[in-house]
């Protein structure tokens, strides 16, 4: 029990503590409180895993017949279409077992109230590939330049502002036109649910790639209440106003924290692009060596409040019993920009031949031909608006 994460109590203080300061001060009462005057950025979860831990329920309830009816409610309640057609017929590609995507979208909603809207500020496009025991997850930076499908009108903007404009259709929409793949299904979900899994599974361990302090009240390392990491380590510390106590597993509050991160980090949001993924993975391998821990009523009830997907319980259940050989080597990947200053605030363009590399990564994992990447921004964007923003035409 030593080993589990026990720093809830001590942020729930803290939380008290900044609560009570606040009305001293005379601020908002909210939880976004204002810091030296100014309305604090909104620090948004990255790593949409829920789904692939779903898919482990899913495949144990149906291996021993565990929690059918109530795994059936659950997933049955984040059903969500789009209203999209789609560019194959996916039910029968995986019904013969072959490889398909699904795009993970992280949202910056906390516990939603079922409303799903804000910025997608996490998409991975995640190929499963049975055959080749292979998923491939390939991050795309938020800040990446595009033209919303639909709304090419609003150009230039971020690749997360697409779901913001026009929910789960128009990301995809705008995704599958960006990189010429095919996008088979989706699942959205937000922090609290993030925060909860990893809680339910007793939280986890990821050894730092860096050493880093972070406040998740001010997005960097100062004030009262900072985590710190150790570069080579999974064991970190959290100072509560001088009090330092360590601990050797991440809870939930603590794994975002250090999924957060980015100011710091020589790479920047790659680096924090890379930690989230590293959490991605060790949940997924968590939960395949003990399943067990997520089949109850509560995890369940998680995966019905916290995630959108239009994945059916069909399509679950086909996927559990085709599929299982997929998660036996995960590879992380990451589209490649440079830095661009436009109207729509510091972004990262994507070229083509970074885009065709990331095509031909994506294609290959799904057993497809090789074809050329898609446009440069998603939708259509006249020469002169390009030219007008300094954008490269071609």
């Amino acid at each position: 029990m030593d080993n589990e994460p026990k720093t809830r109590l001590d942020r729930r203080q803290a939380e008290d503590e900044l609560k009570r300061r606040k009305k001293r001060e005379g601020g908002p009462r909210d939880k976004k409180f204002q810091l030296n005057g100014k309305p604090p950025r909104k620090r948004r979860i990255r790593g949409a895993i829920l789904f692939v831990i779903a898919v482990i329920v899913l495949i144990v309830g149906m291996l021993f017949g565990v929690a059918y009816n109530k795994t059936k409610n659950a997933v049955e309640g984040s059903y969500q279409e789009t209203g999209l057609t789609k560019e194959r017929n996916v039910s029968k590609v995986i019904k013969q077992g072959k490889p398909f995507s699904i795009l993970l979208l992280g949202t910056d909603t906390g516990e939603l109230d079922r409303n799903y809207k804000g910025r997608t500020d996490s998409l991975m496009l995640v190929t499963v590939n049975p055959d080749k025991e292979k998923v491939t997850i390939m991050s795309l930076p938020r800040d990446s330049v595009i033209a919303p499908v639909g709304y090419e009108e609003e150009f230039p903007q971020k690749l997360n502002s697409a779901y913001e404009y026009g929910s789960a259709k128009t990301t995809i929409q705008t995704i599958q036109k960006w990189l010429n793949v095919p996008i088979d299904y989706y699942a959205l979900v937000n922090m609290g649910g993030l925060e909860k899994v990893i809680d339910q599974m007793g939280g986890i361990k990821v050894k730092s790639p860096l050493t880093f302090g972070y406040n998740p009240y001010t997005a960097h390392n100062d004030g009262d209440y900072i985590y710190n990491f150790t570069k080579g380590s999974s064991t970190f510390t959290f100072n509560t106003k001088g009090q330092i106590k360590t601990y050797k597993k991440m809870d939930g509050q603590a794994a975002l924290a250090f999924s957060r991160m980015r100011y710091d980090d020589p790479q920047g949001d790659y680096g924090r692009q890379k930690r989230q993924r590293m959490v991605l993975q060790t949940i997924v391998n968590d939960a395949k060596s003990n399943p067990t821990k997520l089949i109850n009523q509560k995890f369940l009830n998680t995966l019905s409040d916290s995630t959108q997907t239009d994945l059916t319980f069909g399509d679950m259940l086909t996927v559990a019993s085709h599929y299982l050989s997929a998660a036996k080597t995960i590879k992380q990947d990451n589209a490649q920009g440079t830095e661009v200053n436009l109207t729509s605030g510091s972004s990262e363009l994507i070229s083509q031949d970074e885009k065709q590399r990331v095509t031909n990564v994506l294609r290959k994992s799904l057993g497809l031909k090789h074809k050329k990447t898609g446009t440069l921004y998603g939708g259509k964007v006249s020469n002169a608006t390009l030219v007008m923003n300094g954008l490269p035409t071609s």
